[in-house]
């Protein structure tokens, strides 16, 4: 059975799965990828039918033994998933698409640089084709490969401008404008984390004071939520269920994020004007404790704005997955048109 191999690369584990074609190959890709130098992920069409996941596995990243072991866990991981699909599908994969945090050069298949993985300048796509024997391989940011999933095949699947933003230990977006997911002329475009909320306010690793990502993250909520409840080991989570028990420093913690978050957000509509907003990540689990309220705050702050429905993402931790196999299937598309047309 023709399959790719997706991967997704997180700061501490690898999500990856053998992902069949369903009429993805043929239909689902209909535009194409961006040009070199083009600043676009692969286009979003307005429908595409579901991925057949064939088969799933998980990895530790061993980021632990620094920058070098990661790149070989994930060497390593993709050739025995090409091994499994030879064994129990009959043939190797076509493709790989992988997706990676941090700055990445998609282009030149290049991840430059993740904090949380300790690399620079990993050339992950030569490395990864030639430790598979030469099969293509696509490269993407790992928050503009969930969007590119969620936009396909989620919930924003239709919609012709849509901003995925998850919520989990920082905070990113995918721009889908016009019909794909914005990368930018830098490979920095929705960095939506770091647009300054509070001037003056808690420093953030990326140099500035105030950033959203201080005040409206998975992380910074559970942090604020563990000092004041005394708990090392409370989460976001935790939060939210004090919440919905009307713990009044739940609440106030809650409703410091959720404005911060709706400050942010109402930014992004002003300049983007967003037909549908998907919230997604770890605090978006929270659903309704989250989406009442912040519907209502970005509501309260919307003067000329058009605002866009705000919903829940639909595909949760498989998004990047599912986004990498989307990529592989693109790359192959794209490939295999080239060799009709030529």
């Amino acid at each position: 059975m023709r399959h790719v191999i997706a991967l997704d690369v997180g700061g501490t584990g690898m999500k990856a799965a053998l992902v069949g074609a369903g009429d993805t190959a043929s239909s689902g890709a209909s535009g194409s990828p961006g040009a070199p130098g083009s600043g676009t992920e692969p286009r979003l069409p307005r429908q595409a039918p579901g991925l057949p996941v064939l088969h799933r596995a998980r990895r530790a990243t061993g980021r632990e033994r620094g920058a070098d072991a990661v790149v070989e866990s994930i060497l390593s991981f993709a050739a025995e998933l090409r091994a499994h699909g030879e064994r129990h599908l009959g043939e190797p994969a076509s493709a790989v698409g992988i997706a990676v945090p941090g700055i990445v050069d998609a282009d030149r298949g290049i991840a430059r640089y993740a904090a949380n993985l300790g690399w620079r300048d990993v050339p992950l796509r030569d490395l990864l084709g030639r430790r598979l024997g030469g099969v293509p391989v696509a490269l993407g940011h790992d928050v503009r490969t969930g969007g590119l999933a969620e936009g396909r095949l989620g919930a924003g699947r239709g919609a012709d401008r849509f901003l995925f933003v998850p919520l989990g230990t920082g905070i990113a977006s995918a721009i889908g404008m016009g019909g794909r997911v914005e990368a930018g002329a830098h490979g920095f475009a929705g960095e939506i984390g770091h647009v300054v909320v509070r001037p003056g306010g808690a420093p953030c690793p990326c140099g500035q004071r105030g950033c959203l990502e201080r005040y409206a993250s998975a992380a910074a909520v559970g942090e604020a939520w563990a000092e004041t409840c005394g708990d090392p080991g409370a989460d976001a989570a935790a939060c939210a269920k004090a919440v919905a028990s009307g713990d009044p420093n739940a609440v106030r913690i809650w409703r410091e994020a959720v404005d911060a978050l709706a400050d942010g957000l109402i930014t992004a509509i002003t300049l983007l004007d967003p037909g549908t907003l998907i919230i997604g990540g770890g605090l978006a689990e929270a659903g309704e404790i989250l989406f009442a309220p912040l519907r209502d705050a970005v509501r309260r702050r919307a003067t000329f704005q058009q605002l866009p429905s705000i919903v829940p993402a639909a595909l949760g931790d498989t998004a990047g997955c599912l986004g990498a196999a989307l990529l592989a299937w693109d790359l192959l598309h794209t490939t295999d048109r080239s060799e009709v047309t030529t």
